[in-house]
């Protein structure tokens, strides 16, 4: 096509001058965002026009070395007055032996900094590609389902409003390899590929992988262990490696007028901005940027904050069920009119007697966070449940669809390389691969197990550390309970047990962030030694550790509160004592419950807050401080506009040396609190909903912002965390089941309301039947006993209480356990049977009915496989036509 034809002129009319802001965009990401209303052939015409008027003007942006022509792939930074310049020559030498290019430049704020740039060249591409396994397009794909459902689009487009959720995608670049045919790259079937451009035709972010291939696995001296740029950064020879971003984040045009600067500017815009909090994530441009692994955490996060919004608004009704009808619970009303009830002491020596309506307060707390009936009560516990049921299984089938999308299925954890660090310890061991046929390092099994059974031990060791501070927070409540309740200040005085309960949690909490530094360290100590096989393996070992040690720090006290307190403390005259010496703590007179949601939202609370600061505070302010260094050098600020786009880089943070592990404990975290003890605390979705709102615009704008460009990585899912979810699910079901039939008091409610109640023989139940329910559940004590000065006890009207189902002294058998009691032991035992096997039974069938993968899915990956296998056979054919053409030789129809 001729450059002057009206087509050309007519689509570079329309995008000039957009063209004309875009000097830091390379001519291929221009065209790519820009001119999608062009046909092909106009693309490839305009490419050519904008590549050779753009060459100059990019040059300076930091993206291309001094020429403007080569791209700049990797950044290696270090200092001059680093000592080891021998290793650091070798290893370039050995980079540049392999056909990377290098160009070195000094910083410009910093005399001591250098920074060598890497390009690689279209030969040393194709030729990793190919050993990598890299699946490249070939063809645009072409569905004969495509019709269907583009008609069935308009149907409802027409009929549906306008979905605000929804990113407009005129504003999002033609991701056109998302719209074809891969296959593995090889240069031997090149003409197989559709190349227009080879500047584009690998992504930044494959170009980028590539490259940190080859510096994985380059050696710096001599020996089979002295390889990899992770050894040179650990050692000091190298300060950081990294790819670079693809320009500014800001612009000081507005986006909607003169479009996108680049790629990370078009995702602040459109994704990382608070503004745009409830917005669909632009997945597809997420994954060509950051990398496939970074795009399904995104995608995971996603879907798990849609599929929180269902048991938010369930819990939400609870707590304003239970608002509204607070005042008219039967229960509350019995504790806040008991005038005449007096409460046995709960500690030895500074408690003193109390009022039952002293516990009004509390008493209505409960009823407000479980005001409903014990069946609805019941059936929304198991609706929570089955929803994280239904999480799981729909990921499955949104996890395939984005596999197949990102051209991930048949990408399996065989092609992953292995560690450098696994090769250099076992290359004197090796085995043939059963799956590649080819020699490589291996792990003898008793080695393997030696390892394993060292990190296990390191496991326990860490778990029993953990329990031994909760006992040390259990010892803290006994001792300070006895000091509240004889403090100097009346109101501390008079609530104490809510002070002691406060002061626990935030000891415990301040116990779980101290330690959990501790156990990231441990943790990556023992993945080390076990030398996994690959990443992948090492990741997923070191994510199992950070698990466990931080799931037992941080739910092992709520255990505690929801399963153990009170349960063990004896009754009044014959109390349990710790090292005979502290009397163990008893639930409060409104139940235990209070301190088990008062635990949980203090914790939830305060973790998020901490590490929404963590996330984004602490780089903030890293960022800023180094702001403040370069000003105290007496860098100008306007000098730093002029800073090439790799130094910006450096003045960023570095990406969590454990990749997304934080990013996802800290979501399964969650997840556990939600599910396992959402019987306790409804409001728990809520809150993670509100959080992850935050948190996916959190994340956002820290990888886009605030971190250095991270290395692309792929990814089929995301790993263990599945697994751990689906264990988490089952934890959840069987705590949940001894939450409301243990720590509750929904078990006796209506024993006694079918019991004992007056609504006995009415076979139903109702506010009323509850009457008379707190006098049933309390028993009564001579406090005479106590030697405390106390005297005496009532049947009717003054009487000394407390918490339990035993005969009263007057009877034949004092302070034995009552018929209630065993019926009230025989209810919840029953419950937590029929509870367990009612919400597994959901759980499998939910499971059972919702397929692993959607249908049209399976049709799609069927049909592919169908015509990939003829147009390679067609492409094929054609080739050797044009060839036998060229030969002079007999042209034939056939397959040779």
């Amino acid at each position: 096509m001729s450059l002057h034809s009206p087509e050309l002129n007519n689509c570079f009319s329309v995008y000039f001058f957009k063209f004309q802001t875009l000097h830091r965009m390379t001519p291929v990401d221009i065209v790519t965002v820009y001119s999608d209303s062009c046909k092909n052939n106009v693309k490839i015409a305009f490419k050519s026009l904008v590549f050779t008027s753009m060459t100059d003007a990019m040059a300076s942006s930091g993206l291309f070395f001094k020429d403007g022509k080569k791209r700049i792939d990797y950044i290696l930074v270090y200092k001059k007055s680093s000592l080891q310049v021998e290793k650091r020559s070798t290893f370039e030498k050995n980079l540049r032996a392999e056909g990377l290019m290098l160009e070195r430049e000094p910083a410009v704020t910093n005399s001591d900094i250098m920074f060598v740039k890497i390009h690689c060249p279209w030969e040393t591409l194709c030729k990793y590609a190919e050993r990598m396994n890299i699946r490249m397009p070939f063809r645009k794909k072409c569905y004969y389902t495509d019709w269907r459902s583009k008609t069935m689009g308009r149907l409802l487009k027409s009929w549906l409003p306008r979905n605000p959720m929804k990113l407009d995608k005129e504003a999002l670049p033609d991701l056109e390899e998302t719209d074809c045919y891969t296959a593995p790259f090889s240069r031997a079937r090149i003409h197989h590929f559709t190349i227009n451009n080879k500047d584009s035709f690998f992504s930044n972010s494959t170009r980028s992988r590539i490259v940190h291939h080859m510096l994985q696995r380059t050696k710096y001296e001599d020996g089979k262990s002295k390889m990899g740029i992770n050894r040179l950064l650990n050692n000091g020879t190298y300060e950081a490696a990294f790819p670079p971003h693809e320009g500014s984040h800001k612009s000081r045009h507005p986006i909607k007028t003169h479009g996108a600067q680049n790629h990370r500017h078009l995702l602040y815009e459109r994704w990382a901005r608070w503004g745009m909090w409830y917005k669909y994530q632009p997945l597809d441009l997420i994954r060509r940027y950051f990398g496939e692994k970074i795009g399904l955490y995104f995608a995971w996060l996603g879907w798990y904050t849609g599929m929180l919004i269902p048991a938010a608004l369930v819990g939400l009704f609870v707590f304003l069920y239970g608002l509204f009808t607070m005042d008219s619970s039967q229960v509350s009303k019995e504790i806040c009119e008991a005038n005449e009830t007096i409460m046995c002491p709960m500690c030895e020596r500074n408690c003193t007697l109390q009022k039952l309506n002293e516990s009004c307060i509390y008493a209505k707390v409960i009823t407000n966070l479980h005001g409903l009936s014990f069946f609805l009560f019941s059936i929304i516990k198991m609706q929570f449940i089955s929803t994280a049921t239904v999480f799981l299984e729909f990921w499955k089938r949104r996890r395939a669809v984005l596999t197949y999308d990102w051209d991930l299925i048949d990408w399996e954890d065989e092609e992953e390389e292995l560690r450098p660090q696994f090769e250099a310890k076992y290359s004197q061991v090796e085995r043939v691969n059963p799956i590649t046929g080819k020699p490589e390092p291996f792990q003898p099994f008793p080695d393997k197990l030696s390892r394993l059974m060292v990190s296990v031990s390191g496991i326990f060791f860490m778990i029993s550390l953990v329990l031994t501070a909760v006992f040390a927070v259990v010892v803290y409540r006994l001792v300070a309970m006895e000091q509240f309740a004889s403090f100097k200040w009346y109101f501390i005085k008079k609530y104490w047990q809510f002070a002691t309960s406060g002061t626990g949690v935030c000891i415990n909490f301040m116990i779980i962030m101290s330690l959990n530094v501790v156990y990231e360290k441990v943790a990556y100590l023992l993945t080390d030694l076990e030398h996994p096989r690959t990443e992948s393996e090492w990741e997923n070992s070191f994510a199992l550790k950070m698990f466990l040690f931080q799931f037992v720090n941080l739910n092992s006290s709520i255990f505690y509160i929801a399963f153990f307190l009170g349960r063990f403390a004896g009754r009044p005259g014959k109390y349990n004592k710790l090292f005979n010496r502290w009397r163990l703590e008893e639930c409060h007179p409104s139940g235990c419950l209070i301190d088990l949601c008062l635990q949980m939202g203090v914790i939830m609370v305060l973790k998020q807050m901490w590490n929404n600061f963590m996330e984004l505070g602490y780089p903030l302010l890293q960022n800023w401080w180094s702001r403040r260094k370069m000003k105290r050098r007496g860098q100008s600020m306007e000098h730093k506009i002029s800073l090439p786009q790799w130094e910006k880089d450096w003045n960023l943070q570095p990406m969590n040396l454990h990749g997304l592990m934080d990013e996802y404990l800290e979501m399964v975290l969650q997840f556990g609190f939600t599910t396992i003890f959402v019987a306790a605390f409804p409001l728990a979705p809520l809150l993670a909903l509100l959080n992850n709102i935050i948190e996916i615009r959190l994340d956002a704008y820290k990888f886009v912002t605030q971190w250095r460009r991270p290395m692309p990585a792929r990814a089929t899912d995301i790993g263990i965390w599945y697994g751990i979810l689906e264990g988490i699910g089952v934890l959840a079901v069987i705590t949940n089941a001894f939450v409301i039939a243990i720590t509750s008091d929904y078990i006796p409610r209506f024993v006694y309301a079918y019991k004992y109640g007056p609504c006995t023989d009415q076979g139903y139940r109702q506010e009323k039947c509850l009457k008379g329910y707190v006098n049933s559940s309390l028993s009564v004590f001579d406090l005479s006993e106590l030697g405390m000065g106390y005297s005496g006890y009532c049947r009717f009207s003054l009487s000394y209480r407390y918490r339990d189902y035993r005969a009263p002294p007057w009877s034949s058998t004092p302070y034995e356990f009552t018929l209630q009691f065993w019926h009230v032991l025989a209810a919840r035992l029953a419950f937590i049977i029929v509870f367990e096997h009612l919400v597994f039974g959901i759980k499998s069938f939910i499971a059972y009915l919702i397929p692993d993968m959607p249908k049209d899915l399976c049709d799609r990956m069927r049909r592919e496989k169908y015509l990939v296998q003829e147009m390679m056979y067609e492409a094929e054919l054609e080739h050797l036509q044009r060839e036998r053409k060229k030969n002079g030789k007999q042209y034939h129809h056939e397959w040779p």
